[in-house]
């Protein structure tokens, strides 16, 4: 009672103390533009891009051209090799490694006044959820978070690791004997056989939080279920919050609530290597709080504008709502005008609230329809919508040379119960697209494409994809579609 009872006054605390940035958004983000530019004056980066000579954002956008991570690899070689002071004042803590470019392991690092953000920002997600909401039922019980290995490896002085398992050594005091599942357990590097164990060490205990990518979770409960003949719910009684990023949820939700035996409430984050951008403040609205006293600094650039030679860089009190645009970062981890390779849309601007639409290396534009991920994720939610139909996972990717008949966008569709009629749910998928995509709807009616082709996937074919490229688990995600057939082609279907 007594937890509980603090809980609540903590949280009031951190709501009226972050309504300091979130009423004054401008503010915020102009220091936090300043606070990066005078801070890095001295570093190799800010020598080579004269931030001595920065008074105002164009000096800097003149000056910084957007840059990836291969854009930024020159300088983080540097580091790696034991510089100090390239991108930001002294050396990092930590290296995140994360997968996914084109030459190889990426190493993003994450300094002394970087890497509190990430603890800071998805403890104030769980806190306003709690004053939001006054439900408080969680804290009293056991909480699991599904995140890759802590373990940490040094090398030539530096240390690296997953993000996921970076946070866990900063998990605090209080939360520690809550937290689940155990230092060993979390350590074990093998996907299935961490989840095995997770849920035999789960079994008895009283879950009330469980956090984690929706596929992977989505696992644990299938495994759960089948060793106990128990709906989730029922496992864990007092289960009541789902916490998870890096998807959207919506495909999943009705799966879940099967899963689960009720449905819960649950928070989105958006939190990535380079640093934690938004979560869901509000039950009722699914568009995220961009944080904006995070020690980040955000630009904007339309997709539309994204492939010309200088696309205009829009800053926060530029944007407008219902565009889609391409997120630049420049972060306290000396991070500049970074493309984190996300693309988002605002739904509000008092406060600033977005919704995370895709990745701008994740679209199907083979006959120029220019098709993101939240058009798909739409389709689906809009199709399953008043149906028993319930879907696992999915992916789309065209197929320009079919045997017979006109190309068409191909979706890979797992499901754990499929439509009664295979032609009708892939007509309402089919709608869908061409009322959010004018583009792939004059293609249709130009006899460029015809209507789309569901291919069922086999049980646990994505699983068995994701394993075969090593990327089974953590914070790994199958990209909901894709320009080309690298996945298509092997996927095990029906």
């Amino acid at each position: 009672m007594i937890k509980k009872a603090g809980a609540k006054i903590f949280a009031k605390f951190i709501h009226k103390k972050n309504q300091k940035w979130i009423k004054n958004p401008l503010w915020a983000q102009q220091k936090t533009f300043d606070y990066l530019t005078q801070k890095a004056k001295a570093t190799d980066f800010g020598r080579d891009h004269r931030f001595d000579k920065i008074k105002e954002l164009k000096d800097f956008q003149i000056a910084v051209p957007i840059r990836d991570y291969e854009g930024h690899r020159p300088y983080v070689d540097k580091m790696l090799e034991g510089r100090a002071s390239v991108l930001w004042p002294g050396k990092p803590l930590y290296y995140a490694k994360t997968s996914g470019t084109t030459s190889g392991a990426k190493f993003i690092p994450l300094s002394k006044e970087s890497m509190p953000t990430h603890i800071t920002a998805a403890r104030d997600a769980l806190l306003n959820y709690i004053h939001q909401t006054g439900n408080t039922d969680f804290v009293d019980g056991k909480q699991i978070f599904l995140q890759g290995s802590p373990i940490l490896k040094k090398k030539e002085g530096n240390t690296i690791g997953r993000l996921s398992g970076i946070v866990a050594h900063y998990v605090p005091n209080y939360l520690q004997k809550n937290r689940m599942p155990s230092w060993d357990t979390n350590c074990i590097e093998d996907w299935e056989t961490k989840v095995d164990a997770i849920v035999e060490e789960t079994l008895p205990e009283n879950m009330s939080l469980i956090a984690g990518i929706p596929s992977w979770v989505q696992m644990y409960f299938e495994k759960m279920i089948a060793k106990t003949g128990k709906a989730v719910g029922e496992i864990f009684p007092n289960f009541s919050l789902f916490v998870y990023g890096g998807v959207n949820y919506e495909p999943y939700r009705p799966m879940f609530e099967k899963l689960i035996g009720r449905r819960v409430d649950s928070i989105e984050l958006f939190p990535a290597s380079e640093g934690f951008f938004a979560y869901q403040d509000q039950q009722n609205d699914k568009g995220l709080l961009l944080l904006l006293n995070n020690g980040i600094f955000y630009e904007f650039i339309k997709v539309d504008e994204f492939g010309e030679k200088n696309p205009k860089r829009y800053t926060l009190g530029e944007v407008v709502l219902g565009v889609n645009y391409v997120l630049i970062i420049s972060t306290s981890a000396g991070l500049w005008a970074y493309n984190i390779g996300d693309t988002v849309c605002f739904v509000s601007l008092k406060p600033y609230r977005l919704v995370v639409t895709g990745r701008i290396k994740h679209f199907i534009s083979a006959f120029g329809e220019h098709v993101i991920g939240k058009e798909v994720e739409t389709a689906m939610q809009q199709a399953c919508r008043d149906s028993t139909v319930q879907v696992k996972e999915f992916t789309v990717a065209p197929q320009i040379d079919p045997q017979v008949g006109l190309p068409f966008h191909q979706w890979f569709i797992e499901f754990e119960n499929p439509p009664q009629n295979m032609d009708d749910f892939a007509q309402k998928l089919d709608q869908s697209m061409q009322e959010q995509n004018v583009y792939y709807q004059d293609l249709l009616k130009g006899n460029v494409l015809r209507t789309l082709v569901i291919s069922p996937v086999s049980n646990g074919g994505f699983q068995q994809y994701m394993k075969s490229i090593g990327k089974l688990g953590g914070q790994n995600k199958v990209p909901r579609l894709s320009n080309d057939r690298e996945i298509a082609d092997k996927l095990s279907l029906k």
